[in-house]
């Protein structure tokens, strides 16, 4: 296990050479103490722009940090740092000490080891064929139906915790995950990856602004 600087307790994962946190990062300060500022309020949401930091709770529900996790705005998962996308990114950010949040790169590896195709990698979209499945938390105790593909053999327990836009509007809590990179795409936007009810595959996209509200998972340095 891994304990931030609230005191949160994560378990973790042994996934090929990497060792993963296997469930949502919910931290409210970074590793030195520094709070990270917390934006339910919808307008506030709206008003931020892409080198602002914010977390938030999904529905600004509190019940839901425990289960999923905060999202993040990427910024905010940086902890303020520049774009990585070494092997390992570098980037500590939101994450406790020792460990660091992963480049589109680390993923790249993660998704290598799950099979996915060479080919495949570097695409936009949904790639792969059975990767993501084998990263989703079994059955429907969060996951709506149906599911599918879901074997959860990596011990990644992927949740379904859902995104806020950057209008501040919540979607996806039971359907879908989104999840920051270290990795930048272009002048505001960042690399991140996709899970679904209805995909077994990984999605890489780099389609949103960094003022999105995110998961964060982090890797062992």
């Amino acid at each position: 296990t891994v304990t931030d600087f609230d005191g949160n307790t994560y378990r973790t994962a042994e996934i090929g050479s990497q060792t993963w946190m296997a469930e949502n990062l919910r931290v409210t300060h970074y590793s030195d103490g520094t709070p990270i500022p917390y934006k339910p309020d919808r307008a506030d949401w709206h008003n931020l722009v892409i080198t602002d930091e914010a977390y938030c709770w999904y529905d600004n529900n509190p019940d839901n940090k425990d289960i999923y996790g905060a999202l993040y705005t990427w910024t905010a998962a940086m902890g303020g740092s520049p774009s990585s996308n070494e092997i390992p990114s570098g980037i500590q950010g939101v994450c406790p000490a020792g460990w660091h949040l992963p480049s589109d790169n680390e993923w790249k590896q993660i998704e290598t080891f799950l099979g996915m195709s060479y080919d495949v990698l570097n695409n936009i979209g949904n790639r792969g064929t059975d990767q993501g499945g084998k990263l989703k938390e079994e059955g429907f105790a969060h996951w709506a139906s149906p599911n599918l593909g879901a074997t959860n053999e990596t011990g990644f327990t992927a949740l379904p915790a859902g995104f806020r836009d950057y209008i501040g509007d919540f979607y996806d809590l039971g359907t879908g995950t989104d999840i920051w990179t270290s990795s930048e795409s272009g002048d505001s936007n960042a690399w991140f990856r996709t899970l679904g009810t209805d995909k077994t595959t990984i999605g890489r996209w780099d389609s949103v602004i960094r003022k999105y509200g995110f998961s964060v998972r982090c890797v062992k340095d």
